[in-house]
Formats: C-alpha cells, sequence, structure tokens
C-alpha cells in the first residue's frame, strides 16, 4: 500500500481531530495485531487510558484480544 492510500484510509476516521492522530492509530493497530507492541504501550502511544483505548478498538471493528488463535479456538469450543 502506497503512503498516499493509507492516508486517505486515514482521513476516513473521522473519530480523531487530527490527520496525524488517525495515520499514527493505524501504525499502532498494526504493530498490535502484529504483537509488535502491547495494549497498553499501544494506549499510551495513542495518550488514551487502555479501557478508551480498546472501546475505541471495537468501535472501528478490531477484534483484539490477549489470547493466542488456539486459545481463542478452545475458548469458542466450550
Amino acid at each position: 500500500m502506497e503512503i498516499d492510500e493509507l492516508r486517505e484510509v486515514a482521513n476516513d476516521l473521522p473519530f480523531l481531530k487530527s490527520g496525524q492522530d488517525r495515520e499514527k492509530l493505524l501504525g499502532v493497530v498494526g504493530a498490535l495485531v502484529l504483537r509488535r507492541i502491547s495494549l497498553d504501550k499501544a494506549a499510551e502511544i495513542m495518550n488514551m487510558q487502555k479501557d478508551a483505548f480498546l472501546t475505541l478498538l471495537e468501535t472501528i471493528g478490531v477484534d483484539f484480544s490477549y489470547l493466542e488463535k488456539e486459545d481463542l479456538e478452545a475458548e469458542k469450543s466450550w
């Protein structure tokens, strides 16, 4: 994906005030999903409380869990 394409995606996120915050959110979500950073670190980078950041993730449809894929499957089968 080109930088301009990412900026277009970021501009479609109306809940953050600045374009810089929207772009930062894309990077933070990517790093979080790839497990490069923790939820605590992601919230810190975004200058948000952890609960508020989790709510933001839920609002934009990012399914985040601390569990590994195998653990999620085991939990779903209970």
